[in-house]
């Protein structure tokens, strides 16, 4: 085989790989059978969700001015009054390798990865925290993870539509549409039981002859592309095994829904109704959460590129433009509307796993919500004072009701909430120490995945736990 032959059999065989990955739903499910009767399975269920915004806030009106027990919420944080024991915000956090990066935000929000967007390098990620949990707790759920976004698919590399990376860190798809996600979450197998498993048992078949050609072509490639082709193999591998694992299932029978539970979900929501789209994303993580098909959410309220316009309160500029504001006070206060107005979508969520019971506690208890941003100051992309706060897990154990406050014991004064304080803020970070991958260590820990640090981290959050 010619070495041109080679690469196209690589291409082709990449673009074939990358077709799976887009049409195959990814629960990483033990290879055993579902339901096994274990202590893990018996165990109260521990749950993540990880909910993005991006481009940043305007921190003039989202920062908190006092910290500990007694702060005020901030104007853009006001939606979230009834709920302000259930969560912590926090102030002066970053992650040492996203400092002045722009487009990546996302992709490195729950990884902490240092990928260079500037110099052409190649893209490269690492595994994301919620599939470190995925990997932990999956075994016990249909679906390990659930990744959802603005935008189905992966995105492009440096601007990626899913929160979520594999191992290897390679982005899984996210969906995008409530409709779709509800029919893969509770909708019966297309043609039945016996048709979806001749499907995975002729998506087997092509896989094995993908392995038996490659390991033939190994052994004509030089070190390097060995090395690539490795890579690739052990892609087709993971594939491999989340088919063997999806066949696993298909005898489970999948949870059958109260009519009016599902009804909402029987129609297309536009996009162009953001708040109602926003709610209703957020209404079918409560039903997967609460139903137990998964415990591990990854929700992109919108990517960098690509954040939704608010004609409900007259919004009409995309975020990613209301981020470009050049210190504007008419585009700062259609961004502080804009901070709230996701805010109240958010508060829903609360409100919403508040309602449901879990046992004898609300299911918001037994779930932790991170919310946040990988970005603080939009208009010069600005990493350092993130937006982020902690929600939900009191039943695992977490303090909450509180500001957790890193820049203050390095101000001479109190907060002024004046545009150049804030640029100030987000520009360089105060405290080398207060990085969020200690948050994400604590989240970590507290779904029994065994890591004493993530990424950078020193240590968890000892104030919250």
């Amino acid at each position: 085989m010619s070495h041109i032959q080679s690469q196209r059999w690589l291409l082709n065989r990449r673009h074939f790989l990358h077709g799976l990955g887009t049409t195959v739903a990814l629960p990483l499910l033990d290879a055993m059978i579902p339901m096994r009767a274990s202590a893990a399975a018996t165990a109260k269920p521990k749950r993540s969700v990880f909910v993005y915004i991006p481009n940043g806030v305007n921190g003039m009106a989202w920062q908190c001015k006092q910290s500990g027990k007694g702060y005020e919420l901030s104007p853009s944080l006001k939606p979230l009054e009834k709920h302000r024991e259930d969560f912590t915000v926090f102030s002066g956090l970053h992650h040492p390798n996203g400092l002045g990066q722009a487009h990546v935000c996302a992709d490195t929000w729950l990884t902490g990865a240092k990928i260079d967007a500037q110099s052409g390098r190649k893209y490269e990620n690492t595994i994301s925290a919620d599939q470190m949990m995925a990997e932990t707790v999956g075994q016990q759920t249909r679906f390990s993870s659930l990744e959802l976004s603005i935008s189905s698919g992966t995105g492009q590399p440096f601007n990626s539509s899913s929160l979520a990376f594999s191992r290897d860190g390679v982005p899984l798809p996210a969906e995008d549409n409530p409709k779709t996600i509800f029919n893969r979450l509770f909708g019966e197998e297309p043609g039945g039981i016996a048709a979806q498993r001749n499907r995975l048992l002729k998506r087997r078949s092509v896989l094995d002859e993908v392995l038996e050609d490659a390991n033939a072509l190994r052994r004509e490639l030089g070190k390097d592309d060995r090395t690539k082709l490795d890579e690739y193999l052990h892609a087709v591998r993971d594939v491999e095994q989340r088919t063997e694992r999806l066949d696993a299932w298909l005898d489970v029978p999948k949870p059958k829904l109260d009519p009016k539970l599902a009804a909402p979900f029987q129609r297309d929501v536009p996009k162009a109704q953001a708040g109602e789209y926003w709610r209703t994303m957020f209404d079918i993580i409560v039903l997967a959460l609460r139903t137990d098909m998964t415990r591990v959410v990854t929700y992109m309220n919108g990517s960098e590129g690509n954040g939704l316009a608010i004609p409900e309160i007259q919004i009409t500029q995309a975020r990613h433009n209301l981020s470009h504001h050049n210190g504007d006070p008419v585009v700062l206060e259609r961004l502080a509307k804009s901070d709230a107005f996701i805010m109240q979508q958010f508060a829903h969520f609360l409100d919403e796993l508040t309602k449901v019971k879990d046992g004898d506690e609300p299911l918001l208890n037994r779930t932790m919500v991170l919310f946040g941003s990988g970005m603080s100051y939009g208009h010069s992309h600005c990493n350092s004072n993130l937006p982020i706060l902690l929600a939900g897990g009191k039943g695992l154990g977490f303090k909450h009701g509180q500001h957790i406050d890193y820049n203050r014991p390095h101000l001479k004064e109190d907060y002024t909430l004046s545009y150049d304080e804030w640029r100030s803020l987000c520009g360089k970070p105060k405290d080398d120490k207060a990085r969020l991958s200690n948050v994400l260590v604590t989240m970590l820990q507290k779904m029994d995945v065994k890591a004493e640090m993530f990424v950078d981290s020193l240590g968890p959050v000892s104030e919250i736990v």
